[in-house]
């Protein structure tokens, strides 16, 4: 059996017959009751409540004052009376989700009394606040099933809205940080169906029209439809209807999906040892086909992965094309993930040694060519243009000129960032929230770069955090830059949406890498911010104005990653080690193996020069 047949042949769709009449009823339900399950049950506790700690992530000092100290005792989970009533809401798309008599996620499966008593729940540290409280119970009424089983979050429910375009389904991107929430709780088998189901989606084959997406190429949403069996409509089926972009505004397929679903699957297998998953055939090839796509051989000539505008978080128009930064960081985490979780054999052993030649490359071309701080514009200033050699300084052919007015007197004097893209002739000089958060988290950074990254968020605040954390760009594009780049897009005017709109989903990568910095009490102090607002204003998509002051003018209330990206931050800060199942330390062999092709002698680094370059 080759590895596309083994793949299909471990995850099935669901074809369970849902019969509509009321004379069937009663069969329906012995029938649902009898029936496979798609995934089998993973064995976890009953999940904690908020605010205690995962048992396999408790130190061993921890352990220790626990065993001096006695035994805790368990707490009961409440059980909803009706699960249905504290998962679907009373929304009007929530009508295409089929739920069983009980719902997994608020009702989790009685485990083998052996099991329950080898983990009991640890001590409660603090008390959730009322925001905590709310935010649980809308993320909760967020999880959409598929054939019984939790699978996903929806985008956004905005009882108010009655247009829902594509908001009511489950984006890989946006489930991230509901993923993360639910792991850090301790509730895993939302998450496993979530990444087995959507492996299922990947494209293996031409889906758009008579254009072929990328073999390995993920969708960037799906969503639960119920179909009719016959004509007479006695009974349906609920089938996955995935979007890899031809539905999409500006119909671009996602780069960023495939690099997101490698960076949860590790974070899942770290924090639940889930190793049988990881070593699947399905998961592999999974991986592989994704990684196959990023590192094919093209016309580029650089080590960053060369990408359309609108591919990634900012899904639209904004001039992003080529290399931008936020793309680059999520490629080169998902390459140090991958190096992880690829079993070792005779068919990974050429991939693998692409992965560690691409990474070598691309810190060193990303740490040396897109970082800028004072010094570096003062050296950008000072270029020579129309270089002809290998030895040339102005390798891209910047012109001085392109630096502009505004980032003269922006940038500090200490502290730095990196640029938001770079292309022959070309340095976008805008500030990326993601990109530069998630460089740090992936070590994609030096140490004293990540640093410098941080004292600027921390210098300018009132730029980039003021009133809601946090800008996903800063400068937002006015007036003619506005019109020719966006197109005179009407949702992307300045400091709205992705022009410099806020989003205070970036809160829990903004907390991830304060953690990873030893920074927490920047951390603390946007959530602080955060909190004051969000729960009042309903918790929407996205914040207008230069200081945030407004909620988005096209802003989605409700929105679940907002609420996700709140609820992760103060879990991380509550559990700071958690935050070890999406960073990666720094690598040194990654840097002495380098071939620095863009240098002058285009000599390998050494180890004394890697360290040197860390510093």
């Amino acid at each position: 059996m080759g590895l596309a047949a083994a793949a299909a042949a471990a995850v099935r769709p669901c074809r369970r017959r849902l019969l509509s009449s009321a004379s069937t009823s009663a069969a329906s339900k012995t029938a649902a009751g009898t029936a496979t399950r798609l995934f089998p049950r993973l064995p976890h506790p009953h999940q904690p409540p908020y605010g205690r700690r995962l048992p396999f992530l408790v130190s061993a000092a921890s352990q220790s004052q626990a065993s001096q100290a006695g035994p805790a005792t368990p707490v009961p989970v409440p059980v909803p009376s009706d699960p249905r009533a504290a998962v679907s809401g009373n929304l009007p798309f929530f009508d295409r989700v089929l739920f069983p008599d009980s719902f997994p996620l608020e009702t989790p499966p009685a485990r083998e009394e052996e099991d329950a008593a080898a983990v009991e729940p640890a001590a409660p540290l603090r008390e959730e606040t009322e925001t905590e409280r709310e935010a649980w119970r809308l993320l909760r009424r967020a999880v959409v099933s598929y054939c019984g089983e939790p699978v996903g979050t929806v985008a956004a429910e905005d009882p108010e809205c009655t247009e829902t375009l594509n908001y009511d389904q489950v984006f890989i991107r946006d489930f991230v940080p509901s993923a993360l929430a639910f792991l850090m709780r301790g509730e895993t088998e939302i998450v496993r169906n979530f990444l087995l189901h959507t492996l299922q989606l990947q494209s293996w084959e031409k889906t758009v029209d008579c254009y072929s997406p990328g073999q390995g190429l993920m969708p960037a949403s799906f969503k639960i439809r119920t179909v009719p069996l016959d004509e007479n409509n006695e009974g349906f089926e609920e089938v996955l209807d995935p979007d890899f972009g031809e539905a999409a505004i500006g119909r671009v397929a996602p780069v960023d999906s495939g690099l997101w679903w490698i960076i949860l699957l590790r974070a899942y297998c770290k924090i639940t040892g889930d190793n049988a998953l990881l070593e699947r055939v399905d998961v592999q090839t999974g991986i592989q086909l994704i990684l196959s796509l990023c590192l094919a051989d093209g016309f580029d000539m650089f080590p960053t992965l060369l990408v359309t505008d609108g591919s990634c978080m900012i899904d639209r128009r904004m001039g992003i094309h080529g290399h931008p930064l936020e793309i680059q960081a999520l490629f080169y985490s998902a390459l140090r993930c991958s190096r992880e979780m690829l079993v070792v054999n005779n068919g990974s052993k050429n991939l693998i040694r692409a992965i560690n030649n691409r990474l070598s490359a691309l810190s060193f071309h990303i740490r040396e060519y897109y970082w800028v701080d004072m010094k570096k514009i003062n050296e950008i200033y000072r270029y020579k243009t129309e270089e002809y050699s290998h030895d040339a300084t102005n390798k891209f052919n910047i012109y001085p000129e392109q630096i502009p007015s505004w980032l003269v007197d922006w940038i500090p004097e200490k502290g730095g960032y990196l640029i938001g893209n770079l292309q022959p002739a070309h340095m976008d000089f805008r500030f990326f929230s993601l990109g530069n958060l998630w460089a740090i988290a992936s070590s994609l950074t030096t140490p004293k770069q990540a640093e410098g990254i941080l004292s600027l968020i921390e210098e300018k605040w009132d730029d980039l955090v003021a009133n809601m954390p946090l800008k996903i760009c800063y400068p937002a594009m006015e007036d003619d830059e506005w019109r020719i780049i966006t197109g005179s897009d009407p949702k992307n005017t300045p400091w709205s949406y992705h022009n410099g709109g806020s989003w205070p989903t970036l809160l829990w990568q903004f907390t991830l890498a304060c953690i990873k910095m030893g920074r927490p009490e920047l951390a603390r102090r946007a959530i602080a911010v955060a909190e004051e607002r969000l729960s009042d204003d309903k918790w929407p998509e996205y914040y207008d104005t230069r200081s945030g002051r407004f909620i988005g003018k096209q802003s989605r209330s409700y929105q679940t990653w907002t609420i996700a990206g709140f609820l992760t931050s103060k879990m991380l800060l509550e559990n700071p080690e958690l935050a070890s199942i999406l960073t990666c330390d720094e690598d040194l062999e990654l840097l002495e193996g380098c071939a620095c092709c863009l240098s002058t002698k285009r000599t390998r680094c050494s180890r004394r020069a890697a360290k040197s370059h860390t510093g």
